[in-house]
């Protein structure tokens, strides 16, 4: 009997181990976390799962965004020395020159630019104790600098006195500093104070970025203000070169302010309901963040940066100091082979009486070819020179009908 039982057991033993093998292979694989060394198509050997977006071909969308944000901080910080070699080069040749303020906003404004391209690595590598706190900091951070930027920009157009000059990057920087001084005190009081782990909610997430959707809101009531502002100018006034440059510039600021109000407003639902809902909220997070800050560093850069860079460079070849030749105002001789003798101004002929034109001067009097076609002497007082103005006898009815 107990030879019997034996033979039993083995038998059992040999017809379960495919199974046992089979259900521990899928749980090790269902688990990367736990074997640092699972292979991920695309990626090395001993990659850590923490980094498997980057590289996964299975997840494209980290590559693309990866992709995106590479170029797009690529881009940015090639507009930002070029902005600064171009200045320092328009300062070199003019002693002074009043585009200090505006270049100074428009490098930070680059250099947030970048910073929320860079910041997207942040939200494609996983959650981790490194990666917690620089996104809590940065994201409000840097978008705090871009909208504060907008609206000193804004100030600048609407014609505030505090917003001119050096004033735009003073008005920048002050709000900017508000939203370091919330951050850092978030990160102290949860993680110095509390001694608690690095871990926020999406509400939090969000709660945090209060006062950065205040710089949003008022940024974009101004745009578009602003906006209406320059259009009715246009409709109804002639406005000149600089007036048509400073009525794009508002339609531009309009039209980047609108979108990045429309990706805020898309986002932060996704995160806080959207996600719950589709039942995707841990799996979806990181990459509705990440396409955020790839598509509205987009929009700041090809909406206001590119645009804002072609107006600064443009404006200033305009206001360049160009010699004036003064030659030929006074006289149409003063160019005139012979005549080399000093001016006295009575050769313009508008600047003679007529006594002395009857006793020292027998030759017709050169006139200037800006002089009206007669003199003050030849008005006559008994005549009238008055406009006719329409005349009617209908008291009732309006003016203007006339």
């Amino acid at each position: 009997m107990a030879a019997r039982h034996l033979v039993f057991q083995l038998l059992f033993l040999v017809t379960q181990m495919p199974y046992m093998c089979l259900s521990q292979s899928n749980s090790t694989s269902t688990n990367p976390a736990s074997n640092k060394t699972v292979k991920i198509r695309g990626c090395g050997a001993g990659l850590d799962p923490v980094y498997r977006y980057l590289c996964d071909r299975r997840a494209a969308w980290g590559i693309v965004l990866e992709t995106l944000a590479t170029s797009g901080f690529l881009l940015s910080i090639g507009l930002l020395l070029g902005v600064i070699i171009w200045s320092l080069c328009m300062c070199a040749k003019r002693q002074s020159s009043n585009i200090g303020g505006t270049v100074a906003c428009m490098s930070m404004f680059l250099l947030s630019t970048a910073g929320i391209f860079g910041l997207t690595f942040a939200f494609i590598i996983q959650l981790t104790p490194q990666t917690c706190p620089t996104r809590l900091f940065l994201f409000g951070v840097l978008f705090a600098l871009a909208f504060s930027c907008l609206l000193a920009r804004c100030l600048a157009l609407h014609g505030f006195a505090a917003a001119r000059g050096w004033g735009e990057t003073g008005v920048a920087l002050g709000l900017f500093t508000v939203q370091i001084i919330i951050a850092t005190q978030w990160l102290i009081i949860v993680l110095v104070r509390d001694g608690k782990p690095c871990q926020y909610s999406q509400e939090e997430f969000v709660m945090l970025l209060i006062y950065v959707l205040c710089l949003l809101a008022i940024s974009l009531l101004m745009s578009l203000n602003l906006m209406c502002k320059s259009c009715i100018t246009y409709s109804y006034s002639y406005s000149g070169p600089s007036n048509q440059s400073g009525n794009i510039q508002a339609m531009l600021l309009a039209f980047t302010l609108i979108l990045s109000a429309s990706i805020w407003v898309v986002w932060i639902v996704m995160l806080t309901r959207g996600n719950v809902k589709l039942g995707k909220r841990p799996l979806w997070d990181d990459p509705v963040l990440s396409i955020a800050l790839v598509s509205n560093g987009w929009v700041f850069l090809m909406g206001h940066g590119l645009s804002q860079v072609a107006f600064l460079c443009k404006g200033e070849a305009r206001a360049r100091d160009v010699p004036l030749s003064f030659a030929g105002w006074t006289s149409p001789s003063a160019d005139t082979p012979g005549h080399n003798s000093p001016k006295e101004g009575k050769e313009n002929g508008s600047f003679e009486t007529e006594g002395d034109r009857r006793g020292r001067r027998t030759e017709p009097a050169l006139r200037s070819p800006y002089e009206s076609g007669f003199s003050m002497t030849e008005i006559d007082p008994d005549k009238d020179y008055t406009i006719p103005r329409p005349k009617t006898t209908n008291y009732e009815e309006s003016y203007d009908e006339y």
